[in-house]
């Protein structure tokens, strides 16, 4: 059963070329009933991918294969309400549905509003996962020489330029949170700037009264724009967002790297070692790097047996490359040493 996840903005033809390379692969299958059901699930995805032009701007889901208990053949191609942001291809006894879990699972979302006078960035923290949805730039002069009457009609078109961009984010902010707020989602929104921008924009009714309602004080100095500023904005409202998963694994990876530098023997990796500490019932939370491996979600329902609070983490994480390269994709805190 073929599973495929392709991310925007991947051209057609890579994808198609590349599932022709697994096909030829596929020849090397001993199995004929498995050959021929893996051949039959890649050519028909080349079939319904070269029916398309591009790859749909939240990505692409495809699901073929053929179900040897039931039988029959099913081919399903899609593109998810929220990005593909991963480039996935298996072939399996099941289809991989699991990138597309957080997406349905998730019931609680975060608006993250960055402005300053000529500058803004808009987000969203779902889950584990901040998503920049746009950043925009306007122009709006600075301070300038004129004086008398030159003064006062340029500091007019100063601020005209300033109450404009602020309108022009401020719908945008309604195109982009109101959907989250009909339909329930959103939790709070969160606005933040280097300056006296973010006050202006939060005492005036530049977005939906619905949604001003949800800005939660206080107002925070952020340094910066775009992903990085919106992640600076989330850690620096951890007291606000303490039970929101970004913040719990983001934590954890402080308090693992606290353990490691006192090397006290409350850390534990590898997975034979990992196995041993979750039978003696040791581990207090563990951290795996979800490549969408079944034995990834053997770990995760032996791990639950025990008490084992377990984060699934992908690139979404900041630190998620440094779960995956130095501790080969899982780490735990363990409750005691052993």
């Amino acid at each position: 059963m073929l599973s495929l996840y392709i991310p925007p903005g991947r051209p057609v033809a890579d994808v198609v070329n590349m599932l022709r390379q697994e096909a030829s692969i596929s020849q090397n299958i001993k199995l004929k009933r498995t050959r021929d059901a893996v051949e039959s699930a890649i050519t028909t995805a080349i079939d319904r991918l070269v029916s398309i032009n591009k790859i749909p701007e939240n990505g692409l889901v495809l699901f073929c294969g053929e179900n040897f208990d039931t039988g029959g053949f099913k081919c399903y191609m899609f593109s998810p309400p929220e990005k593909v942001t991963v480039y996935f291809y298996r072939t399996d006894k099941q289809f991989h549905t699991e990138f597309l879990e957080d997406m349905v699972e998730v019931s609680e979302v975060y608006g993250l509003l960055i402005v300053e006078r000529d500058q803004g960035t808009i987000g969203v923290l779902r889950g584990s996962r901040i998503e920049v949805l746009e950043e925009m730039e306007g122009y709006v002069p600075g301070k300038h020489m004129m004086g008398g009457q030159s003064q006062r009609r340029i500091d007019r078109i100063i601020e005209e330029l300033y109450h404009d961009f602020l309108k022009s984010f401020g719908e945008k902010v309604n195109n982009y949170l109101l959907p989250y707020l009909e339909s329930g989602k959103l939790k709070g929104i969160l606005l933040g700037g280097p300056g006296y921008a973010k006050k202006d924009f939060y005492d005036s009714d530049y977005i939906d009264y619905r949604l001003k309602k949800l800005i939660l004080l206080p107002l925070i100095d952020i340094g910066y724009q775009g992903e990085a500023g919106l992640r600076e904005m989330v850690m620096k409202s951890k007291d606000v967002l303490k039970n929101q998963k970004y913040i719990e694994v983001e934590d954890l990876i402080e308090e693992l790297k606290y353990h490691l530098a006192k090397d006290d023997g409350l850390v534990v990796y590898g997975k034979e070692e990992i196995n041993k500490a979750l039978q003696m019932g040791a581990i207090d939370k563990l951290i795996i790097f979800d490549d969408g491996t079944e034995e990834n979600e053997k770990m995760v329902q032996e791990a639950e047996k025990y008490g084992t609070k377990v984060y699934l983490v992908g690139d979404e994480i900041p630190e998620a490359e440094w779960v995956r390269k130095t501790f080969s994709g899982m780490v735990g805190k363990l409750r005691f040493r052993i």
